[in-house]
């Protein structure tokens, strides 16, 4: 399977909610540098992320476009995030169901075994802020 297919799967099976898949295509020391935040390491971090994602959050990823490099072990994508916002998180707004569409971004790396190492994922977090307070 190429880098293109890796990430597409991987993209499906997060639209599926079928966390076992995605944490499958995984390196066991995946790094997750989340959106302005902070680096993590390890498939446990991702599946408690996976979990804390799954009790704030319902996505579905949309209009998903996949780049890969020549050498095949990066990969871009951009795509739009269509949301429910269900339980507040952390010290963001609160949450009461509201729906989003948010554009965003991910980067990610791959081994020669065809597991993602790495991944990068970028949205606009004010943008989503407004969108869910209904602030301009």
């Amino acid at each position: 399977m190429n880098a293109h297919d890796i990430v597409t799967n991987y993209y499906n099976a997060f639209n599926r909610r079928d966390w076992q898949a995605m944490l499958n295509m995984l390196t066991d020391d995946v790094q997750h540098d989340s959106n302005q935040g902070a680096t993590y390491h390890g498939k446990d971090h991702f599946t408690q992320f996976l979990r804390h994602m799954e009790d704030c959050y319902e996505e579905t990823l949309t209009e998903l476009v996949v780049m890969v490099d020549p050498t095949g072990k990066r990969a871009g994508s951009e795509f739009v995030v269509n949301g429910t916002y269900k339980k507040t998180d952390g010290d963001l707004p609160a949450a009461n169901g509201q729906a989003y569409v948010l554009p965003a971004g991910s980067f990610m790396e791959l081994t020669d075994e065809g597991l993602i190492s790495r991944v990068t994922t970028y949205y606009n977090l004010p943008l989503w802020e407004s969108l869910v307070t209904g602030e301009d």
